[in-house]
């Protein structure tokens, strides 16, 4: 089903049992796969391929429970030129996903998120809301992006990596603050950042380290909790 006040641009294929609702906005040559729903107000740009089963500008939802309560009012969802998004991943309404960006299968990129330049967001990958990814950043297989996180350009994250913007654990008693990752900070698999600690630029976290306070610039941390990798601590192999 296709509203009347679609917009569509010159040689762009839709699949089968797509639902298109009123005033979106899709590109030319774009490709968009079998049972996608697009909804309301979308825009979607030039030459983007959207995989089978993928919802676009979905609103979000929330119960008693919820401290922090989604916006009832939010611009629609941006796709621009050149974005490649996987099978079954969701999109929310009120984010920008800019141009070059690669999104993996099952991945979910909740409202008012950025997504620069060439960045890759992989499989079966999470970014909460209110969270900035910079350009050409690297989110790998099965990483959490708590909200209110803010990444710089060129970052590495290793796969399974998690993160965690509330201190208190819904106590109420803490403004919550994601980690902070300046520009080309490279991350671990399966490393844990703790709320508002920040990765100073072209710093390394290893892999499985945990994360509780502040990283430098050019520091390397290891280990739980995280600890900085002394140089001489870094013996030479011995020649064979």
């Amino acid at each position: 089903m296709i509203h009347s006040t679609v917009k569509i641009g010159d040689k762009t294929v839709i699949g089968e049992n797509v639902v298109i609702e009123e005033d979106v906005i899709i590109g030319s040559y774009t490709s968009i796969g079998h049972n996608v729903v697009i909804k309301k107000g979308t825009v979607i740009g030039n030459n983007v391929r959207i995989g089978d089963l993928t919802s676009l500008g979905k609103y979000p939802s929330s119960n008693k429970k919820m401290a922090r309560k989604p916006l009832s009012e939010l611009p629609p969802l941006v796709i621009m030129d050149d974005v490649t998004i996987g099978n079954n991943s969701v999109l929310y309404r009120g984010s920008i996903i800019y141009d070059g960006v690669l999104i993996g299968d099952l991945a979910s990129i909740r409202e008012k998120v950025e997504v620069n330049l060439n960045s890759i967001v992989g499989r079966n990958v999470i970014v909460e809301t209110n969270t900035k990814v910079g350009k050409e950043v690297t989110i790998q297989t099965g990483s959490y992006i708590t909200a209110d996180m803010i990444i710089e350009d060129q970052v590495f994250i290793g796969p399974c990596f998690s993160s965690s913007n509330d201190k208190y654990m819904g106590m109420g008693n803490y403004t919550h603050q994601g980690p902070i990752l300046r520009s080309g900070a490279r991350i671990g698999n399966n490393a844990t950042l703790l709320p508002g600690v920040e990765i100073g630029k072209n710093a390394i976290v290893g892999a499985g380290a945990v994360v509780t306070k502040d990283v430098k610039s050019n520091q390397i941390v290891v280990g739980n909790p995280s600890k900085e990798l002394k140089s001489s601590s870094l013996k030479d192999k011995p020649k064979e």
